[in-house]
């Protein structure tokens, strides 16, 4: 039998996916502050879990399915987390480290500061502190960092 043949130029980056425990929230965020627009929900009632994938605009403007859009971020919610006011998830960032953020390039690093700052956004770092003044960092509902640089 003659092996398959598959194109690696093909390949696509499509998602990638972190667990949040209150879709309302981080949803908010997504949508609200950083203007990600919902591309797709799913419930998947056997598994107990929602699935929300955003992203930014459509590049083809055509309503590109969800397979083969590029850059997207997966939110998967277990249902009943956001009850439990003890609950939540390692953002990578504490002991152990392991994930460490996602990144999004904006058109105006100070302007979008001064609008994460006015929609009252949790700051992990501004542009003005530590050594790295060409990027900020703020932190999601579940504290995963949001790394925010300007577009060159």
């Amino acid at each position: 039998m003659a092996a398959k043949v598959t194109d690696i130029s093909t390949y696509t980056f499509n998602h990638t996916m972190i667990r949040i425990k209150d879709p309302k929230k981080s949803l908010e965020f997504y949508q609200t502050a950083l203007g990600m627009k919902l591309v797709k929900k799913s419930d998947h009632s056997n598994g107990k879990f929602s699935l929300f994938f955003l992203g930014y605009d459509d590049p083809s403007g055509q309503g590109m399915p969800i397979n083969s859009r590029q850059g997207l971020l997966e939110l998967t919610h277990n249902w009943g987390t956001e009850s439990d006011d003890s609950f939540t998830y390692h953002n990578g960032n504490t002991e152990p480290k392991g994930f460490g953020h996602i990144c999004i390039a904006v058109d105006d690093l100070e302007a979008a500061c001064e609008r994460f700052e006015s929609l009252g956004v949790t700051f992990k770092k501004r542009p003005h502190e530590g050594s790295m003044h060409n990027i900020a960092f703020l932190l999601d509902p579940d504290n995963y960092w949001v790394e925010v640089k300007q577009k060159k």
